[in-house]
């Protein structure tokens, strides 16, 4: 394990962590003081949701932006080093780290929507070809419209969270920074599991739980999309696909008699635990998930090497 964190470092985590999730609870208060449920895989998100749903995805970035700039020491004006909130030096570099930032989702869900076919528990309907070339052009917009509320999170998980707990480490406390993560960013979802958002009609005890797997084993991919590319806009494309490319493909490739269930559907399902757990453990195996070190380290992951 590394060095006990230092003060001022411990102090940022937390307060970064408590501002992160007080904005998640203030943006969901009006929905959950309206008694909002969400009971239906298919229904559609109304106004207040989507206002409510934006205001409280941008509670991560803005706690990681005061954090930097007010607790952290010599952080004013490192804001956009500190989140690796910067391009690729090159545009062929930058497509690069773009393009598995879509094609992986994509294929994950098609492997988790296969295997829930396989064992019966997903039914594909008749695929409508003539029509694709417009739900990929609509599912384009949707996520080139959506990409700001995903640097909402991004810049709060992959940009701020992970790197400062990571630091250097290696080992156990790698493993500990995945995991520690990705629970932070399963729990802070608990306002909008609470009225059944990511797993509908499905009680907390059932929905905590499974966004709990979904986060720990989803993460891992995004912080790989940041580390191979230096940066943390493919992570935040990555996100987007997830939340929007990945969902909209459970239901667009849905026979329409089938009742849409996340818990056994897509990337938030167990399929989708498999698919994403046997990627996940790919790119551990071949050395993916690792932190540089040293210089690269810095360059790659955004503020100082730690000296304690």
């Amino acid at each position: 394990m590394g060095m006990p964190t230092p003060l001022p470092r411990r102090r940022g985590l937390l307060v970064f962590l408590g501002l992160a999730y007080l904005g998640m609870w203030v943006a969901m208060s009006p929905l959950l003081a309206g008694g909002f449920r969400r009971t239906d895989g298919r229904a559609e998100t109304g106004v207040m949701e989507q206002v409510c749903i934006a205001v409280a995805m941008s509670a991560p970035a803005l706690a990681a932006v005061l954090v930097i700039r007010y607790i952290e020491p010599a952080g004013r004006g490192r804001v956009r080093d500190a989140l690796a909130l910067r391009w690729p030096p090159s545009r062929g570099r930058a497509v690069r780290a773009c393009l598995p930032a879509v094609a992986v989702p994509a294929g994950l869900t098609v492997m988790a929507l296969c295997i829930g076919d396989a064992v019966g528990v997903y039914s594909w309907g008749q695929v409508r070809w003539s029509g694709l070339g417009t739900w990929a052009a609509g599912m384009l917009l949707q996520l080139l419209v959506s990409l700001p509320l995903f640097f909402g999170e991004e810049l709060g998980w992959q940009g701020y969270l992970f790197p400062r707990l990571a630091r250097d480490g290696q080992g156990a406390r790698l493993v500990w920074a995945y995991l520690a993560t990705g629970i932070a960013f399963a729990l802070w979802h608990l306002p909008t599991l609470l009225m059944g958002g990511q797993y509908p009609g499905r009680p907390w005890y059932t929905s905590v739980p499974a966004m709990l797997v979904s986060c720990i084993l989803g993460l891992p991919i995004f912080t790989w999309l940041r580390l191979r590319s230096g940066s943390v806009i493919p992570a935040v494309i990555g996100h987007a696909c997830v939340s929007t490319v990945s969902v909209s493909m459970v239901k667009e490739f849905a026979d329409r008699s089938v009742t849409l269930d996340p818990l056994h559907m897509g990337l938030f399902g167990w399929p989708g635990w498999i698919a994403m757990g046997a990627f996940v453990a790919f790119l551990a195996l071949t050395g993916r998930l690792r932190i540089p070190s040293g210089a690269e380290h810095s360059a790659r992951c955004g503020g100082r090497r730690s000296t304690s």
